[in-house]
């Protein structure tokens, strides 16, 4: 994609995502941010999409502002982008595949070794098991496309897939007590 594209595909983002935040979200949504419920910190219906859409509105931004290459002629922009997608579509659903089957299956084996019988669905809620399929599939839908980005396999890539699990846990998960991870809610 040529420069000129890049950084109209940043605005465009940008623009969306300030309208996410100024509009959309707050006519789409009953209670702000956070809530105070009877002296309890909540998580309000806000509060997600709204830090989804900041995301958005940072990538338009480093996508716009960013120094790029020199415009050039690209007589084919779309040649492998195909292909490339789609390993990074797989790489995110496998990701998403081992954080809805890791800690069921870690429950199983430590039940298997330990001669227990527990349900998982009883201890979703409980650390380690409610952390573990959402820092391994986390890690994975992270760290798996910056490597296919990059074609190797870095420490690079997994240290940020680690920091970026580690700061959507202190972010949601930490400061309330009633929050599940995904995909604990499920079961």
């Amino acid at each position: 994609m040529s420069r000129t594209g890049t950084r109209a595909l940043g605005l465009i983002c940008a623009c969306f995502a300030v309208l996410c935040i100024t509009v959309w979200i707050p006519l789409d949504t009953d209670t702000g941010l956070i809530e105070k419920v009877r002296r309890r910190v909540e998580i309000g219906d806000a509060l997600a999409p709204t830090v989804a859409a900041v995301f958005v509105l940072m990538g338009g931004l480093l996508l716009a502002l960013a120094p790029g290459p020199p415009e050039a002629e690209d007589r084919a922009p779309w040649r492998g982008t195909l292909g490339f997608g789609t390993a990074m579509l797989a790489m995110i659903v496998a990701g998403f595949a081992v954080m809805l089957v890791a800690g069921p299956m870690a429950l199983a084996l430590a039940d298997m070794v330990q001669g227990n019988a527990r349900e998982y669905r009883l201890l979703r809620a409980d650390a380690p098991w409610k952390y573990i399929g959402f820092v391994l599939g986390g890690v994975i839908a992270i760290s798996g496309p910056i490597c296919l980005a990059e074609r190797r396999v870095t420490v690079r890539a997994l240290v940020i897939g680690a920091g970026a699990v580690a700061g959507m846990i202190a972010l949601f998960d930490l400061p309330f007590d009633d929050l599940l991870l995904p995909p604990n809610g499920d079961y």
